[in-house]
């Protein structure tokens, strides 16, 4: 069969399983809501606060929910607060001040007459900080998300104090070969009747100019880019989680891992304070089908002594 067939035939299974997790997530979080008001000090998952930032242009659309220390979630490409957040922001909320918040053109934040670029919504996220008053904050992006969230540290590290990136990328050859050049066949009619699509426009977005949003997202992956020297110094401890069924390569997330002092035995070196996952039986699109798993190392790797002495007999 020629390779192109099929690639595109699994962009289209892709998009399928976007279909159903998001419907799936959406189904679980009517139930977790209920429960979530035994489980969260009689807190239900309403946030305390929803708003517009004005940001750099953009009137960015945010919400937060619960107290504690701050912690912003960062959404993946096409994403929105509901379908990428559904099932984890009643758990982070717990005991944490959770931010969450749609990026340049996505959800209810409206797209402005300037180029989709990671730095550009970096600085977004960093002006929404400084609109909420929170001199810093734990990042946690996932997928286009991570990628954000990698640059929000690198250009406003003082406003970042850990970072979590699950299925991110900091150079473009971060991805499998076969999954970088997909992006390029990425269109709106592969979308057609998803709940991204549907979402798109239920939240006051003009229909006509779906196409126009789409081929804007997936333009910042159709470029070179790399920040692998940058990030590899950032200061902050990083725990990155991948899939073992994922799209980023596992040697792109080892080699950060090993520039943050990983790949030693901790027993005679030490711990280091930066992180790795790789998630078991895990793909890109299931890595936020994951949260029961995700969420405990989450909330271990914010809350830790991360200078502690390695456990001992």
């Amino acid at each position: 069969m020629n390779k192109r067939i099929v690639i595109r035939t699994c962009l289209l299974l892709m998009i399928v399983i976007i279909a159903l997790a998001c419907g799936s997530q959406q189904k679980e979080t009517q139930q977790t809501a209920t429960a979530s008001q035994d489980t969260t000090t009689n807190k239900n998952i309403k946030p305390a606060e929803t708003g517009y930032a004005d940001v750099n242009g953009l009137k960015m659309y945010y919400e937060v929910y619960g107290e504690g220390k701050p912690i912003v979630l960062l959404h993946g490409s096409y994403m929105n607060i509901p379908l990428n957040w559904s099932h984890i922001i009643p758990l982070l909320a717990r005991n944490r001040k959770v931010i969450v918040a749609e990026m340049q053109g996505h959800g209810r934040t409206r797209d402005i007459s300037r180029k989709f670029s990671y730095e550009g919504m970096a600085d977004d996220v960093s002006g929404l900080l400084r609109h909420l008053e929170i001199d810093s904050a734990d990042i946690l992006g996932y997928s286009m998300g991570g990628g954000i969230a990698f640059q929000v540290a690198v250009r406003h590290p003082e406003q970042v104090r850990r970072l979590v990136v699950l299925s991110g990328t900091y150079s473009h050859d971060g991805w499998w070969p076969d999954v970088e050049a997909s992006f390029a066949t990425i269109t709106a009619d592969m979308f057609k009747g998803s709940p991204i699509q549907k979402q798109y426009d239920s939240l006051g977005n003009d229909p006509a100019h779906f196409p126009e949003f789409v081929k804007k997202v997936i333009s910042i992956d159709l470029k070179p880019y790399d920040w692998s020297k940058d990030v590899k110094n950032i200061k902050a401890p990083i725990f990155m989680a991948i899939g073992d069924a994922d799209g980023v390569r596992y040697e792109h997330a080892l080699e950060l891992f090993r520039a943050k002092g990983g790949g030693k035995m901790g027993d005679i070196h030490g711990l280091p304070t930066s992180r790795l996952a790789i998630i078991p039986g895990t793909t890109h699109i299931g890595m936020m089908q994951r949260t029961d798993w995700l969420t405990p190392m989450i909330n271990d790797f914010l809350d830790s002594d991360l200078n502690a002495t390695p456990p001992s007999f």
